[in-house]
């Protein structure tokens, strides 16, 4: 009897009611039918995500998951989110990073903007990026310098932003500018604001330009450096509470940690898929390579990793959804996803030997992609000092 080789579950009954099935299957149906054929494509040459693909995914609703239905949303949680981006990145990480643009991009919005601008997120028609990050404030986000001062009814903004992905293609930025000039060293957090820049879709407006960030990966869609030169903006632009933009830019970190941990679920388990199905057709030595034991043990390893990376992920995206503040496990789970993302893909690589080493292969797409999620939404050696920090106290200072 010839044994029937078999995919690993992703059907965990704790966790996936049948809505709930129902949302991963058809979002995994999309990734492999739309998505993969795409990236396959477009990521070798650094092609653009095309517009027809985003209006698909806008009509779907997945802009809108996390949406309220009375804004034209889905109503879901961050369960279902993350559930689509771990689909989604299966195929492609750039795709499910889209999803960002639009769910969790509304933070700050007054009831009235909610109400005016919600609806257009969710048809995808207004999709955003931050500009927050600068060449000297990455993971130390509260030492930022660009600065916005008040001339009249306007602030005026100077300064430089890093690492802002889809600015170009946005509707919308958020951008995090000092203004209070009387940064407190003790707490340099204190006197950031928010606002709101609407732009044209595909330029940026007067006062703004770009140079694109040369990447090695997470191709699909741009990546900037912005300079802001007297860039004018009106002062009811503002979003939220002046000098408390600090305060809006972490208020949504435990969901982005889950998103980027669902993600990299999604790069590993391509990595996993790929290795399984290349083992079962590559020969050497006049049999499959699968017989060989220790192929067989990292294809389980792999398996066994991802798995438990997975449950973790869905513990805290229902805390997440419950109201349950769980920072610590959310960097946990941020910091256990990525750097088994990065374990993983590597070792897909080596399943294939040469070939792996390849772009005719979409492991090395897997791989580079993965390296990333182990820096964006906050390092693996800053999820390490949270948790340590929450374990142990904040160490004296020196």
């Amino acid at each position: 009897m010839t044994h029937r080789p078999s995919q690993p579950r992703t059907d965990s009954p704790r966790y996936l009611t049948e809505e709930r099935l129902a949302i991963r299957d058809l979002a995994r149906d999309f990734a492999m039918t739309k998505v993969l054929p795409v990236a396959n494509e477009l990521d070798p040459v650094q092609g653009t995500i095309p517009d027809s693909l985003k209006k698909e995914m806008a009509e779907i609703g997945f802009f809108g998951i996390m949406i309220p239905e009375e804004h034209g949303g889905l109503g879901l949680g961050v369960f279902e989110y993350c559930l689509v981006a771990e689909e989604l990145s299966r195929s492609w990480m750039s795709v499910s990073g889209l999803l960002a643009r639009g769910n969790g991009m509304g933070g700050g919005f007054t009831p009235e903007q909610e109400a005016a601008l919600l609806p257009k997120v969710a048809r995808g028609e207004y999709l955003g990026a931050y500009a927050l990050s600068e060449a000297e404030a990455g993971s130390d986000v509260a030492n930022i310098s660009c600065r916005a001062v008040r001339d009249g009814d306007d602030w005026v903004v100077n300064g430089t932003k890093m690492w802002c992905t889809y600015a170009d293609e946005a509707d919308y930025l958020v951008l995090f500018a000092r203004t209070d000039p009387n940064k407190d060293p003790a707490k340099p957090h204190r006197g950031i604001s928010a606002f709101l820049v609407e732009k044209e879709r595909g330029v940026f407006p007067e006062g703004i330009s770009g140079t694109k960030v040369r990447k090695i990966g997470y191709f699909g869609w741009s990546t900037w450096e912005l300079s802001f030169d007297d860039f004018r903006i009106p002062a009811d632009t503002m979003l939220g509470e002046e000098g408390k933009g600090f305060y809006l830019a972490v208020s949504g970190l435990e969901v982005g940690r889950a998103h980027t941990a669902a993600r990299a679920i999604g790069l590993a388990r391509a990595a996993l898929e790929d290795s399984i199905e290349y083992v079962h057709t590559r020969r050497q030595f006049g049999r499959p390579i699968g017989d060989f034991q220790h192929l067989r043990f990292k294809i389980a390893k792999m398996a066994a990793d991802i798995e438990a990376a997975r449950q973790l992920m869905y513990s805290v995206a229902t805390d997440i959804d419950t109201g349950r503040r769980c920072s610590l496990e959310a960097s946990m789970c941020k910091l256990v996803a990525t750097e088994m993302a990065e374990q993983v893909t590597s070792e897909a690589v080596q399943i294939h030997g040469g070939a792996g080493y390849t772009t005719d292969f979409q492991v090395e797409r897997h791989w580079r992609d993965a390296r990333l999620t182990k820096i964006f939404e906050g390092t693996s050696e800053i999820q390490m000092r949270i948790i340590s920090d929450e374990l142990l106290g904040r160490p004296e200072s020196v």
